[in-house]
């Protein structure tokens, strides 16, 4: 990232819906339109291509899906952020980009502002899921085919006990200001505790240290929240 404008791809194979967002984003000053592509095969051509911030990836495309088109362009070096734009309460695949390395979720009924702060909050390097829909979509996500949480879970290594107690906080989808509340600490010393998560752990955005904490049983769907 620099200090000129995010350079943003645009992947739906609906041209209606690819031209809606170009011109909308063309109406900011924080945001630019780089590349756009019609199918996942073209989005990761163009990805190594164009260079973008953010990816704004559809999901179901004909040929290579944007699960798929996620995860060959996450797995490259100095890969941008992916941020999946569907319809959440039909798209199961999304709990499949999640594993696939995106950074964040949109709703194409979402008002088009919203849309637009969805780029830069992932630009940004947060996630995108609200602290009232990621227990939900967490949730949702390790009851799907795979070991439940706390049962046969996978150790977490290599991370000292407080940073182990951040992480299950994470998990809970506190904020680092609530994780400093909580743990009577800065919110400075929460920040740096998070970012050592993300180099120890091998995350890329606080989405995977949530999966993470419920995949180590640190956290379970019966946890209190919010």
């Amino acid at each position: 990232m620099t200090g000129g404008p995010v350079r943003v791809m645009l992947v739906d194979d609906q041209p209606l819906v690819r031209s809606g967002l170009r011109v909308l984003i063309g109406e900011t000053a924080d945001l630019e339109v780089v590349a756009e592509a019609g199918t996942g095969a073209q989005a990761v051509e163009g990805a190594a291509a164009h260079g973008p911030d953010v990816v704004v990836m559809d999901i179901r495309m004909p040929g290579m899906d944007g699960i798929e088109a996620t995860r060959r362009i996450t797995a490259a070096p100095g890969a941008p952020r992916v941020l999946v734009l569907t319809t959440f309460d039909e798209d199961e695949h999304v709990y499949g980009a999640l594993r696939a390395g995106a950074s964040g979720f949109a709703v194409k009924d979402m008002a088009l502002d919203d849309i637009l702060a969805a780029v830069r909050v992932v630009a940004a390097g947060d996630a995108l899921i609200a602290p009232g829909v990621t227990r939900r979509l967490i949730a949702d996500f390790v009851r799907g085919p795979r070991t439940e949480p706390g049962r046969g879970a996978r150790p977490v290594e290599g991370i000292t006990d407080r940073e182990r107690e951040v992480l299950t906080l994470v998990g809970r989808g506190r904020s680092n200001g609530e994780i400093a509340e909580e743990l009577f600490i800065s919110v400075a010393t929460a920040k740096a505790h998070v970012a050592r998560l993300f180099t120890k752990l091998g995350a890329r955005d606080r989405v995977q240290l949530v999966i993470t904490a419920y995949e180590t049983g640190l956290v379970s769907p019966s946890d209190p929240g919010r």
